[in-house]
């Protein structure tokens, strides 16, 4: 992908703060940004030619103009942990482009495509495929193991039959499966060989996340020490934050990981995700856990091999109604979070930049001159009106 565009009479909001301002993308990349109100001279909307290359205005290339017209305009949000949408799951043998674009739609610009527990063969399968998607579009950065490493008391809408213990061997076949596209692992450190397997797969490159797990606060915290670096759905399929046992929640903040957040208003309530906000600040990243049914109606659906029920926005297994991901969008996450009075700087820093330097992507998640060409124009109530990724238009409300 790659393209020129212009945005202007913006208001930016990325991790360095909010001001008006204007954006260049040349060949998918940001080649420059400028603060204060009005727009780049030849700038009038449309595709148009814009002459006078200097470095503070606009190169002699054929643009595509957007005129944000006051409307914010965001780095293009990073989904960390999302299982799929439009009815296909990422561990499906597919086509896969319909529930890439859902999100997108949503200005989801890139994505670590999530994988629920499964035997091995079955994973190493689709492993394989995410790596040849990733190898062919760059909007998907690789792939997240959510299991098969889980503890069973803690193993919310995972399949228990497909859980197991880590193994050196397992973990070389999965890593080999990835092709070094593996970007997470979900892994509960109470597990017997745990400690090896962290060892192995953060010296591979790939982040560590602890979660669906019984550990207490000492043992996650010595996870961390060890190497693991965010918490999986922070507070889900974990023991609770309590006064007396803080749990791998204050874990992960006293650490210094980065927590994910699920802020559908159902996994956690308001106030929580508030506090977690202003407990680790810069390390909250806002995350879908959509499964397929995300852009669907209500009904019956699948995750891995179990069965979920959809009602009225909530994703539940049809046997024990334990939450089963969910049909979020990071476009409504942002929504919620600043409509619950956290800070559009803070909320849209957890979208993008927070996420991106997790997986080691200082290209992504930020307006900076060489940083790639991925934004969103926002409306007014916080969903995208345009979608910009690598210098091309994906997405513009009609």
């Amino acid at each position: 992908m790659s393209g020129a565009v212009v945005v202007h009479d913006a208001v930016l909001i990325d991790a360095a703060g909010r001001r008006p301002g204007w954006i260049r993308v040349e060949d998918g990349v940001i080649a420059a940004v400028a603060q204060g109100a009005g727009r780049p001279e030849g700038a009038t909307g449309g595709a148009t030619g814009l002459p006078g290359a200097s470095a503070d205005g606009p190169s002699t290339s054929t643009a595509r103009v957007i005129d944000a017209g006051g409307r914010v305009v965001a780095p293009g949000f990073v989904d960390l942990h999302g299982h799929g949408a439009a009815g296909l799951s990422y561990d499906d043998d597919a086509d896969l482009s319909a529930a890439l674009a859902h999100h997108r739609r949503h200005g989801t610009t890139r994505q670590v495509l999530s994988l629920v527990s499964a035997p091995p063969a079955r994973l190493e399968a689709a492993l394989g495929r995410i790596a040849a998607l990733a190898a062919t579009d760059p909007l998907v950065l690789g792939s997240h193991l959510e299991g098969p490493f889980l503890a069973a008391s803690h193993k919310g809408a995972h399949d228990e039959s497909a859980l197991a213990t880590p193994t050196a061997e397992t973990v070389d076949r999965l890593l080999g499966a990835a092709d070094g596209s593996l970007r997470m692992i979900t892994l509960a450190p109470e597990l017997d060989g745990a400690a090896d397997a962290l060892r192995r797969f953060a010296d591979a490159g790939v982040v560590v996340a602890l979660g669906h797990t019984a550990a207490d606060h000492d043992l996650a915290l010595d996870a961390f020490a060890r190497g693991a670096r965010a918490l999986t759905h922070a507070f889900n399929a974990m023991p609770p934050l309590l006064h007396r046992d803080p749990g791998p929640v204050l874990a992960a903040v006293d650490a210094g990981a980065v927590l994910e957040l699920i802020v559908d208003g159902v996994h956690v309530h308001p106030s929580v995700w508030r506090a977690v906000f202003a407990l680790a600040p810069g390390r909250v990243a806002l995350v879908t856990d959509s499964m397929s049914a995300t852009g669907c109606a209500d009904g019956s659906y699948r995750l891995g091999g179990l069965d979920v029920v959809v009602a009225a926005g909530e994703a539940r297994l049809a046997d024990s109604g334990a939450l089963a991901g969910s049909v979020l969008t990071q476009d409504v996450a942002l929504r919620l979070a600043v409509g619950s009075g956290v800070d559009p700087v803070v909320a849209i820093t957890a979208l993008t930049r927070t996420p991106a330097d997790l997986l080691g992507r200082g290209d992504l998640g930020r307006f900076e001159v060489g940083a790639r060409g991925d934004l969103v124009v926002l409306g007014d109530d916080w969903s995208p009106d345009v979608v910009v990724a690598e210098g091309e238009v994906l997405f513009e409300r009609g």
